[in-house]
C-alpha cells in the first residue's frame, strides 16, 4: 500500500504527507479524493505493486503481532 501512495505521490508531483493530507481532508468532508484520471493511475500502480486489497479488508485487518 506504501509504495502505491509514493507512486501516486510521484505521479502528483507531491510528497506523501501532502497527498495523506489532502485523502483525510477530503475523507473528513465525505468527499472523493481523486477524479478518473487519478484513480486509474491508483489501479495501474495497485497492480505494478500486487496490492490486492479493498476497502472491505480494513475491517479485517489486525495489527497483532502474536501468532
Amino acid at each position: 500500500m506504501l509504495k502505491v501512495m509514493k507512486g501516486l505521490a510521484e505521479y502528483l508531483d507531491m510528497s506523501l504527507g501532502d497527498l495523506i493530507e489532502g485523502i483525510v481532508l477530503h475523507a473528513f468532508e465525505g468527499r472523493l479524493p481523486f477524479g478518473d484520471e487519478t484513480s486509474e493511475k491508483i489501479r495501474q500502480l495497485k497492480s505494478v505493486y500486487g496490492l490486492e486489497l479493498t476497502a472491505d479488508d480494513s475491517h479485517r485487518l489486525d495489527e497483532n503481532d502474536e501468532p
